[in-house]
């Protein structure tokens, strides 16, 4: 279960104040591939990282009973002085998992050849995107967070991620953010609408698409 409550979130921005949740109450549903759909800036990412707790809201607070994964596509929690390695041993003990099982893991899925050893600072964003998502996967939570991960990497690489999400549908749940219909299509069955600070779910995919298709014919919200 995951739920909001009373959850408030803005942020300030040349000057300008921007609401991106208003004391929203609203329990996610628990359909086994939920996609987040919103115009750009409507708060797709902001909410997915307020549901992991890397991101605090201003009022309220977000419930969860499930072992979250943090937003896939989003690395900014890696120390960057530490290794690809050194970071993957060190989120391994904090989740109380084998460090040496899970780097050797990692250091096969992402691919990162001798990079693995260096310091996070020299990655591109798409090698640690890479990163992010081979620990997350090791890691085997409950519910995954993914905010446009599919479209790291070569297409070998795009593959093999598509087939650990299809592999993480049979036994955990995926929260999806992504500007791809398709790859929705892929692993979503349902959707949850983001729109002037609103949530509004659709049980089935294709309604919430046709419900943002519908926000994105009316001028952009002030």
């Amino acid at each position: 279960m995951i739920r909001l409550e009373r959850v408030s979130k803005a942020f300030q921005r040349d000057g300008i104040r921007r609401q991106i949740l208003r004391d929203v109450s609203f329990t996610l549903p628990d359909a086994r591939g939920l996609a987040l759909i919103g115009r750009n800036g409507a708060g797709k990412s902001t909410l997915l990282r307020l549901i992991a707790g890397t991101l605090a809201p201003d009022t309220g607070r977000v419930v969860s009973t499930e072992r979250l994964s943090w937003p896939m596509g989003f690395s900014g929690g890696f120390p960057p002085a530490l290794s690809g390695a050194q970071n993957t041993r060190f989120v391994a003990r904090l989740y109380g998992r084998d460090p040496h099982a899970l780097a050797d893991f990692v250091q096969g899925f992402a691919e990162l050849g001798r990079a693995f050893r260096q310091p996070v600072e020299t990655y591109s964003s798409g090698m640690k995107a890479r990163l992010a998502f081979a620990v997350s996967i090791g890691l085997e939570f409950e519910c995954y967070l993914v905010d446009e991960i599919i479209g790291v990497g070569d297409a070998g690489f795009r593959e093999k991620c598509r087939s650990a999400f299809r592999e993480c549908l049979s036994h955990a749940r995926l929260i999806m953010v992504s500007h791809n219909p398709q790859a929705l299509r892929q692993f979503c069955s349902a959707g949850l609408v983001i729109e002037a600070g609103r949530l509004v779910f659709y049980p089935e995919l294709e309604d919430a698409l046709s419900a943002h298709a519908a926000h994105l014919s009316h001028t952009e919200p002030a």
